[in-house]
């Protein structure tokens, strides 16, 4: 049968003869068949993609699917581990606020501490803020406690999907204001945009969709 493969923001670029299947989102940036199918391959081992809501009304695709089937929420935090194998990182650092559920269970398995980069005026103490335009073209903060990081600490900053890449270079810049060392970036989805190929250019950025 023949299928299209779109990508998550531009639309359907192409259509390929394969069978039955989920076409993940990124999985339009391979330009050839055997390219795609091995890469369906890797995407057919985790199904739990399958549950990323793609229909929804506003600018962001839903994951919130994915935690309630407590096995695919496992296996996506399998994959996180296996992800960030080789990344020395001995902090989680986790964006408000899906980000929260990511980080907090790749902080568990991964038996680091956990620190939340919240919402602006969401602490009640000493915080560093940073203002930022997100995805939405909403002006916003990001905010962390100011005795969170130590400048020893190297960090894993987790969020679940990443669009323009606002919210990810402001909890760089929190990070880095307490002198500590972004060790890498991850996240379920990272988009491509101009914003975020410069984020990649100067830290180590891993996805679920791209990486594994």
């Amino acid at each position: 049968m023949f299928f299209v493969v779109c990508n998550l923001r531009s639309g359907c670029r192409f259509l390929v003869s394969l069978t039955t299947h989920f076409i993940a989102p990124e999985l339009s940036r391979y330009t050839s068949r055997g390219e795609l199918v091995n890469a369906m391959t890797r995407f057919e081992m985790r199904s739990y993609l399958k549950l990323v809501d793609t229909s929804t009304s506003g600018a962001r695709y839903d994951v919130t699917p994915v935690f309630g089937d407590f096995r695919a929420f496992s296996s996506l935090l399998d994959d996180f581990l296996e992800l960030t194998r080789d990344i020395d990182f001995d902090t989680v650092v986790a964006i408000d606020a899906l980000g929260f559920i990511l980080g907090t269970g790749i902080a568990v398995r991964a038996e680091k501490p956990l620190v939340p980069i919240r919402k602006g005026g969401k602490l009640p103490t000493a915080v560093y803020r940073v203002e930022l335009v997100d995805y939405t073209g909403e002006e916003k903060s990001l905010e962390i406690r100011a005795d969170a990081l130590d400048p020893s600490d190297r960090v894993l900053i987790v969020d679940e999907w990443v669009e323009t890449g606002a919210q990810v270079r402001a909890a760089v810049e929190l990070v880095e204001r307490r002198g500590a060392t972004v060790a890498a970036i991850v996240a379920i989805n990272v988009d491509k945009s101009e914003e975020v190929e410069h984020l990649r250019d100067n830290y180590v950025m891993l996805s679920i969709t791209r990486d594994l």
